[in-house]
This record gives structure tokens, C-alpha cells and sequence, in this order.
């Protein structure tokens, strides 16, 4: 396997892209109203088809772990967590990418992903359970989504779009309508929407039972690790500092005090195979 952060370099490919990521433009182009505002909406189902492309790129460059007992271990606790928010009824799909790099991913309309290399650096269940929540977070937020709109981002996505619908998928544009979308692997989001899926993402895993300092124990993992390592390569490329973010959740200290003396779940699903 090579270094996962070929997974961007492949996806922005395009002439593998439009192999391994078939995206419909048409629709795009039916869902996405107004093209030149920021405001437009995409709803949630073109939210799920978006993010179901998205998936399928990923997946194009890097596969699922051939474990399924991983696969089912870490689905059933992706969907506890998404059962406890204001959104469980999406179509959420979990899975471990067979990858020895540290990092997690999400996509619109519910599919969240983590490496084999993250994951087995874990030491317990409330660990997964706040790196997932975090990834949440960011499809209950819609960051991706905004991103997409907004910016350089929004006027290369819009003029794409406009294009197409003129001359028939003319496929340059085509091509730079999806590097719009997969350019997020590479960037990451702003430092803002990393903050906010963190402090959700801790309020989700204590919401569901599980230590709120999860997260918090991951980041430190992190922390104390060479920032020199070529498995964080991507992880510090499109996320704050680890100590960063230590620094931003410590200002919700009492809100994680509370949350740690309530009653815990032991490892929920503990009971399925692990890496």
C-alpha cells in the first residue's frame, strides 16, 4: 500500500478519476439552484448521492480492510454515536481503509471513514468512539458541503457546472468540477470547522455513554508523536495542531468534567474482532 496521502493525489487524477469516481452531473446541475450564490442548498438527497461518489473515490485508491469483523466492530459503533444525533436516519456507513497512515475521513450525507493505522493505534473504545463522533460532526455541520460553496471553491464548482449545462459535459470542465469536491482531501477544512466538529464530537461520544475524553486522549497520542512521521503527513496537513486543538478543548473543561462523572458504557462492541 502506498502512503495514503496518494488517496488525494489518485482522486484528483484525471484520468483515473473518471474511472474510479462516476459522478452525475446532470444531477448536479438539477440540484444545485442559483448556481452563482453561496447560499445555494443541496438537499439531502443529492446531499447522499454527492457523498456516496466521494466514497467511492476514496475506496478507488484505497481499499476497505479485508476484515469483516473490523468492518462490523467499527459500523456498530459509527452507528450507535449517529443514532444519539439530530440526524440518524441518514444512511451512515463506517469503514476501516487499509492504510498504515493516522487519519479519518468523511463525506457528505453520512459515510465516515478511518485508517487501519489510526485505529490500531487506539487503546480502548471511547478512543474510536471520539474520533468517529468528530467526523460526524463534520457531515451534521455540512462542512463539506459549505466548503464546496464558498469562496474560489464555490466559483470553480458554479462556473463548471454553468458550462456543462451549455456544452454537454464538455470534459475539462467536468474534470474541474470534481477536483472542487476532491481537493477537501488534500486542503481539509477551515481550522474553524476542525474546532467545532471536536467540541461536538466530544459532546456526541458522552452523549452515547462513552469517556468525553476520548478525543482529547487521541489528540495526545498525536501530540506526542514525531511530527516528522510520514504516516501524519495528511493528518497535519488538513488538521490544526493536535496541540491546537488539546488547547481548544481545555476551554470546555467543566462541560467534559460533567460528562466524565456520569455513568460510562464499558466497550460497547467490544466483543467483535479488532486489529
Amino acid at each position: 500500500m502506498k502512503r495514503l496521502v496518494l488517496v488525494a493525489c489518485l482522486a484528483l487524477a484525471p484520468g483515473s478519476a473518471g474511472a474510479q469516481f462516476s459522478i452525475n452531473l446532470n444531477r448536479l446541475v438539477d440540484t444545485v439552484k442559483n448556481v452563482g450564490k453561496a447560499t445555494s442548498e443541496i438537499d439531502e438527497k443529492a446531499e447522499i448521492e454527492l457523498g456516496s461518489d466521494m466514497a467511492a473515490r476514496l475506496l478507488g485508491a484505497a481499499p476497505l480492510t479485508a476484515n469483516d469483523g473490523v468492518q462490523r466492530y467499527v459500523n456498530n459503533v459509527g452507528r450507535w454515536l449517529a443514532s444519539q444525533t439530530e440526524r440518524p436516519d441518514l444512511p451512515w456507513r463506517f469503514g476501516v481503509l487499509e492504510a498504515p497512515q493516522l487519519n479519518a475521513f468523511a463525506t457528505p450525507g453520512g459515510h465516515i471513514f478511518i485508517t487501519r493505522g489510526l485505529l490500531a493505534r487506539m487503546k480502548n473504545e471511547a478512543e474510536l468512539a471520539g474520533v468517529l463522533a468528530h467526523e460526524i460532526a463534520h457531515v451534521l455541520k455540512k462542512h463539506h458541503l459549505q466548503a464546496m460553496q464558498k469562496g474560489a471553491r464555490l466559483e470553480l464548482a458554479s462556473a463548471a457546472v454553468s458550462t456543462l449545462a451549455r456544452q454537454d459535459r464538455n470534459a475539462a470542465n467536468r474534470d474541474k468540477l470534481l477536483a472542487a469536491s476532491a481537493e477537501l482531501f488534500t486542503r481539509g477544512l477551515d481550522k474553524s470547522d476542525e474546532l467545532e466538529a471536536d467540541r461536538l464530537g466530544v459532546v456526541i461520544a458522552a452523549r452515547a455513554g462513552y469517556d468525553a475524553y476520548g478525543l482529547p486522549t487521541v489528540l495526545q497520542t498525536l501530540q506526542a508523536m514525531n511530527p516528522e512521521d510520514s504516516g501524519l503527513a495528511l493528518m497535519f496537513k488538513t488538521h490544526p495542531a493536535p496541540g491546537e486543538r488539546l488547547d481548544a478543548l481545555e476551554k470546555m473543561q467543566p462541560t467534559l468534567d460533567a460528562y466524565a462523572g456520569q455513568a460510562q458504557l464499558a466497550d460497547r462492541f467490544a466483543g467483535a474482532a479488532r486489529p
